[in-house]
């Protein structure tokens, strides 16, 4: 198992070093630079000629001067010795003052919803295979279709509406008006709980559905084999017998789809996120990108692709766990 750990973190080592280079190409893709935009914000209107020589003066005073190879290294390497990812030249400070909170607020959300999203499909699917072909079973089948064909936004919109109009809530947004430029303590840390349901719901409801799906599919054909009939000839408890056998390995896909999800809740999120009003890295990755403003949109690009290759690392780990054939190579 130590063996295993170790290839994958080397694996997910490279793989982050070939991400950070296609991340700083992206940064590099659009036609000019920052240097461009200041210029063009600062004198626009005021009937000041600005000259090739006065960008080019800008660009010394930014570092972007430099040819692209030297850039790349001097950002790659202040992010892996000093957690230093550069300087945010919109913002007129460093990109980790910009999006630290956002960076927090944004993964507090991701694993919210993914812990709803497996606590639910996981026993609704063991149940829902348990108990092929009843009404029950009918019922959630009818469940997961309506998840997968109603999008998230139109459910954070109807969930929006009823909070409102039943309850008098406003619980758009991650915080209360009290809390929201307040400094942290337990009590906007509850506050801040109280809120993140509604976005982790509207993000989990595809994901529940699709993936009761999959555990029901998978733990039916884990409950046909012969090793479960054998246990329970044996007379294993039918609940042990469950969790021992055919669940453990039925789980199997569901671990592997892991980075999948962490995928398509970021692909989601900006989406839920201006309709709920929440605060989250995808509107502010859209605004640097088209401020040219690279150092934090490269950033944002490089801690959303890490979480996604660790939690890709963390499901092999988890698979293996679980099935020791995975790390034999079997």
């Amino acid at each position: 198992m130590l063996r295993f750990t170790i290839e994958r973190l080397v694996g997910m080592a490279v793989t982050m070093l070939l991400v950070s280079m296609m991340v700083f190409i992206i940064m590099e893709l659009p036609p000019g630079d920052y240097a461009d935009r200041y210029a063009f914000r600062k004198y626009s209107g005021t009937g000041v000629s600005v000259t090739e020589a006065d960008i080019q003066a800008i660009r010394v005073e930014l570092g972007l001067d430099k040819p692209m190879v030297l850039r790349y290294f001097d950002w790659i390497g202040n992010i892996v010795l000093r957690g230093d990812f550069g300087q945010a030249f919109a913002f007129e400070t460093s990109v980790v003052k910009v999006i630290g909170d956002k960076v927090w607020l944004t993964l507090a959300i991701l694993f919210t919803t993914l812990i709803i999203t497996y606590v639910v499909s996981i026993p609704i699917g063991i149940y829902a295979a348990v108990k092929r072909g009843s009404a029950a079973d009918y019922g959630l089948t009818i469940f997961s279709y309506l998840g997968l064909a109603l999008p998230n936004f139109l459910l954070a919109l109807i969930l929006l509406y009823f909070a409102n109009r039943w309850f008098g809530a406003d619980i758009g947004g991650l915080f209360s008006a009290e809390y929201k430029d307040a400094p942290w303590s337990l009590a906007k840390a509850w506050d801040l709980i109280k809120h993140l349901w509604l976005p982790a719901v509207v993000l989990a409801w595809s994901a529940v559905a699709y993936q009761i799906q999959t555990m029901r599919a998978t733990m039916s054909d884990e409950l046909n084999r012969l090793s479960v009939t054998a246990a329970r000839a044996r007379g294993v408890p039918e609940g042990k017998l469950l969790i021992k056998y055919p669940a453990r390995l039925a789980i199997n896909p569901i671990v592997s789809t892991i980075g999948f999800d962490v995928n398509r809740i970021f692909s989601e999120l900006p989406i839920v996120a201006a309709v709920l009003g929440l605060t989250e890295l995808g509107e502010l990755l859209l605004k640097a990108y088209l401020d040219l403003d690279m150092y934090v949109a490269g950033a944002i690009l490089l801690l959303l692709t890490f979480m996604i290759v660790f939690m890709n690392f963390l499901s092999d780990i988890l698979l293996a766990w679980l099935d020791p054939r995975i790390k034999l190579g079997a």
